[in-house]
């Protein structure tokens, strides 16, 4: 049950509203199937599972018998701060896919053997575009401006002179970030056969890389990206790689690719913007990937660092997690200067590249990718992994209901979109069940953990 005393008199007004309702123990129980989503799908329309032989009718249900005549769903949205629920169930779906690519997984088909493939941890950064508050890494741990800053501090990542930073170069590597990985992989292929002495069409027969990768935004609002990057044998990671696939050649050739005048987006000139050449910053980290978890990069270090991105995005700078309708909006909601400035370049450039749709992804300061991707056989989907949980849930239902096997019965369904979201009142439920399920998914770890403490 919400906190009333701390609701605002019409949040609260509402809610009075929803409790007392004859169908609320109904529609607290559906919202309790979404996870308590904080934005669930509504529904409207029927299925009907009959008998594939006799045609009898085994079990029907329409919306109109659900509360308020609708049936509700999980949104799905992955983003942590639109509904921390479904950001919480892909968050899982990324770690278990990631995780199979490192360390195998049966249920996905990926055999334990890739943990003996060359892989290593890979992070590409963006470029410098001005000089910015941060903490050096070496020396008197003093910013170019002279004060040491400590983590929290706001200004680390903004420009020491934003009246000379180059805000539009940073939106446009951001939106061609993606293109630029893309370039890049395609290189480390190259390398990756040069080294081997091999033609391209060798290499295939041989061997394929195989990666996992994730975005984050830095905080300075440059998009940079994260990866999991792996050697298999020509089938992927049911076959070993060759002899001459080691972790070393692997480093070697990603290091040469990124560095490689190949690897870059040109960028026309327009208007008073000039040509670019758009390119992967300076600062590169490869380190290879190890089984222990007491390195700093293991296999459970590296999926949890994954995953936990996996449900980020630019609203991590300060910036908005929807689409931007107007410049005002900024304000409104009170967006710090430097992702402010970042955000109106957008605008500005918008009229310069329409085919690149800047103002369109504003609020996540012009990258327009998505922020995991990975390889056809790095591991298995998310399609599959979301089929697992519906063929589990539905196998649920067939035995609470008395339904037969799914192959004797001829399921018929027509479902409809009808809107989305709660009442101001429906939220605080939606809140509450939310957190309730939390404190005992939490409980119920923490009581595992603890009988393999004492086992």
């Amino acid at each position: 049950m919400p906190d009333t005393h701390t609701l605002d008199p019409l949040v609260l007004g509402d809610l009075l509203r929803v409790a007392s309702a004859p169908d609320f123990n109904d529609w607290r129980e559906q919202i309790r199937r979404t996870g308590g989503c904080a934005d669930p799908i509504h529904l409207t329309g029927w299925t009907v599972v009959r008998d594939k032989v006799t045609g009898r009718v085994l079990h029907d249900a329409v919306s109109g018998e659900q509360p308020g005549g609708r049936l509700r769903i999980a949104c799905g949205n992955r983003r942590a701060t639109r509904c921390p629920p479904c950001a919480y169930l892909y968050a899982g779906d990324a770690y278990h896919l990631v995780r199979a690519g490192l360390s195998g997984d049966d249920r996905m088909n990926i055999p334990a053997t890739v943990r003996e493939r060359p892989r290593v941890f890979a992070t590409l950064t963006a470029p410098s575009f001005g000089p910015v508050h941060n903490i050096p890494d070496t020396g008197s741990g003093r910013c170019r401006c002279g004060t040491r800053h400590p983590e929290p501090d706001p200004a680390l990542g903004t420009p020491l002179a934003p009246e000379t930073y180059d805000y539009a170069g940073a939106v446009l590597f951001n939106n061609h970030a993606g293109e630029l990985w893309h370039r890049f992989i395609n290189r480390l292929r190259r390398e990756l056969a040069s080294a081997a002495g091999l033609t391209q069409t060798a290499f295939r027969d041989t061997a394929r890389l195989s990666f996992n990768k994730v975005a984050e935004f830095q905080k300075r609002g440059a998009i940079h990206f994260h990866a999991v990057i792996r050697l298999d044998g020509p089938d992927g990671p049911d076959t070993p790689p060759p002899p001459w696939a080691t972790i070393d050649l692997l480093t070697d050739s990603i290091r040469e690719a990124v560095v490689h005048p190949y690897v870059g987006v040109r960028v026309r000139p327009v208007g008073d913007q000039p040509a670019r050449l758009l390119r992967w910053g300076t600062k590169l980290d490869v380190s290879a990937i190890t089984a222990f978890d007491t390195d700093d990069v293991s296999e459970s270090k590296v999926t949890s660092y994954v995953a936990k991105y996996a449900t980020k995005a630019a609203e991590e700078t300060g910036a908005l997690d929807r689409r931007i309708g107007e410049l005002a909006e900024l304000d409104r909601a009170h967006v710090p200067d430097h992702t402010s400035r970042l955000i109106r370049a957008c605008h500005d450039l918008d009229p310069l590249y329409p085919e690149r749709r800047l103002w369109a992804w504003a609020h996540m300061l012009g990258f327009r990718g998505h922020f995991l991707t990975k390889s056809r056989t790095y591991s298995s989907t998310f399609t599959a992994r979301r089929q697992v949980r519906a063929d589990y849930r539905a196998a649920q239902q067939r035995d609470a209901l008395g339904l037969p096997d799914p192959d004797t019965t001829l399921v018929l369904a027509d479902w409809r979109y009808a809107g989305h979201g709660h009442t101001p009142g429906e939220s605080a439920f939606a809140a509450s069940i939310a957190e309730d399920i939390r404190i005992n998914r939490e409980t119920a770890r923490e009581a595992l953990l603890s009988e393999g403490s004492t086992a």
